[in-house]
Parts: structure tokens; C-alpha cells; sequence
């Protein structure tokens, strides 16, 4: 197996203080947090970023604040969210992608998400892709649901993007696909041959989703954006406690992890 790529998504769009109060929400706080995710065994940062008021904005004034502190401080890879929130329009979540980050993330499909819809028809998928592309950055398949990803195979068909692919799988949002087991043998199964994955499990499933990935020659992502809690009813200190328990166990299950200068060269990112 290749060794293990560890992705962190510290903020995200939904979250708040309430939630936990440990949450970033300023560039420096998120770049303070990744300083302490990569020295835990992070190697790529998924990125969502907050306005003043600490509303989600994908304002791409703001990313370019928050990435240049990460990019300083840190060799993590830096991976733009373009989904930002739900009620957001299409040209606004796109904004982060003209900063050419090294990665953004692109959902191929539209998913309810809980009381909300994320809502991408084929025609934003295509437009997003393109953009994605024209703008040399890899992108990472956010999948909801198993159709997501032949979604995203139908714009390795129209040359829009080329195999093999990086995928994301989202699981446990109410609405998209369940953060079971049999559910992520399956998505792993549909996968083209030489496409590389991370799981993202939702809340209790984080946990054991990212022992599966560790065994399945998987990835893992965890953060705040996905899980707020430690074990059950107990906060995490932080998004590096989170990280640092995916390392460990990655460790007693003999998979090392990967630094980003590895996770580069797994992805085939150039340095």
C-alpha cells in the first residue's frame, strides 16, 4: 500500500462556536491550525474560510489571505472547497479556483444535506470542471452518492479531465449515502482501476470509516467540518487531536503516513 494521506477540513461551512468552540475562523487562526495538523501528520488542507462576522464566504480575497499564511508556514497542500454552502450561487463558490490552488474539490451531483439541497445540474459540473482545468489544478471528486461517480466519468469522456482521478467519499450526510461499511466497499469498488480515494465520514462515523481506509489502501479526511467531537459528547481540543488519532492508528496498523511532499508525488502533483 501507498502510504497514508491524511486531509483535514478544520473549518468547513456549517460548523460554528456553538457547535464547538475550538473552531477556526480568522486566516490566522486556520493557519495556526494547520501549522499544529501538519505537525500531527496532515499533509493536505481542505479549505473552506469565513468572512468577519464568521459567516461562510468563499470571497476570494479571503482565500488568498488564508492560503498565503499556509503556504508560509507549512508544506501542507492546499485544497479550495467549491462548495462553500448551500445557498450560495455558482459563480460565487467557483471563486477560489482562479488563486490556482493545487487542488479544489468538485461535486458531481446534486444531494440533499439535511434541511438543505446542494444543487449541481450537469451544466455547473461541466462549467466547474472546465474551470478546474483550465486553471492546472487537480481536482478531488466529492462523492455524495454512488451516480457521483460516473458523473464525474462522463467528463473523463468528454476530455475535460483524464484518469485516474482522485474521489472524496462523503458519507453519513443525511440525505446522501450511509456511513457504513458495506456502503464504502461498494463506492471503492465502482472506481475506474488506479483512481486513488479518501473517505470522509460524518460525525460517529468518521472514526470507523478511517480504520476501513487505513486497511482498504484508502485515505482519510477528518476535521471539524465533518465531526466536532472527540469520543461521544466530548469536544475535540482541536483539529490536530483528530489528526493525531488517525496517525497513531495508522501506525499500530503499520500503514505510515504520508508527508506532503509524499502525498505529491501519490497524487501526481509536481513539488
Amino acid at each position: 500500500m501507498e502510504k497514508l494521506i491524511i486531509t483535514v477540513a478544520p473549518v468547513g461551512a456549517e460548523v460554528t462556536r456553538q457547535d464547538n468552540p475550538n473552531v477556526p475562523l480568522t486566516p490566522e487562526e486556520i493557519a495556526e491550525e494547520a501549522v499544529r495538523c501538519e505537525a500531527k501528520g496532515a499533509s493536505i488542507i481542505h479549505l473552506h474560510v469565513r468572512d468577519a462576522a464568521g459567516n461562510a464566504t468563499q470571497d476570494k480575497a479571503v482565500f488568498r489571505e488564508a492560503i498565503g499564511l499556509i503556504r508560509q508556514r507549512t508544506r501542507l497542500i492546499v485544497q479550495t472547497s467549491t462548495g462553500g454552502a448551500a445557498w450560495m450561487k455558482a459563480e460565487e463558490r467557483l471563486q477560489p479556483v482562479e488563486l490556482k490552488p493545487e487542488m479544489a474539490t468538485l461535486s458531481t451531483g446534486t444531494v440533499n444535506f439535511g434541511e438543505e439541497v446542494f444543487y449541481n445540474p450537469p451544466p455547473v459540473i461541466e462549467t466547474f470542471a472546465r474551470a478546474i482545468a483550465a486553471n492546472g489544478v487537480k481536482p478531488e471528486i466529492e462523492v455524495f452518492d454512488t451516480g457521483m461517480i460516473q458523473n464525474a466519468l462522463n467528463l473523463v469522456k468528454k476530455g475535460i479531465f483524464q484518469l485516474p482521478l482522485h474521489f472524496d467519499f462523503v458519507m453519513g450526510v443525511p440525505g446522501g449515502i450511509p456511513g457504513e461499511p458495506r456502503h464504502l466497499l461498494h463506492l471503492v469498488e465502482t472506481l475506474p482501476p488506479g483512481c486513488t480515494w479518501t473517505v470522509a465520514g460524518i460525525g460517529r462515523s468518521e472514526l470507523p470509516l478511517a480504520v476501513m481506509a487505513i486497511l482498504l489502501g484508502g485515505h482519510v479526511r477528518v476535521g471539524f467540518e465533518d465531526n466536532v467531537y472527540y469520543t461521544k459528547g466530548v469536544p475535540a481540543e482541536n483539529n490536530a487531536q483528530l489528526v493525531e488519532r488517525v496517525t497513531r492508528l495508522a501506525g499500530e496498523l503499520g500503514r505510515p503516513v504520508a508527508a506532503p511532499d509524499e502525498a505529491r508525488r501519490i497524487l501526481g502533483l509536481a513539488k
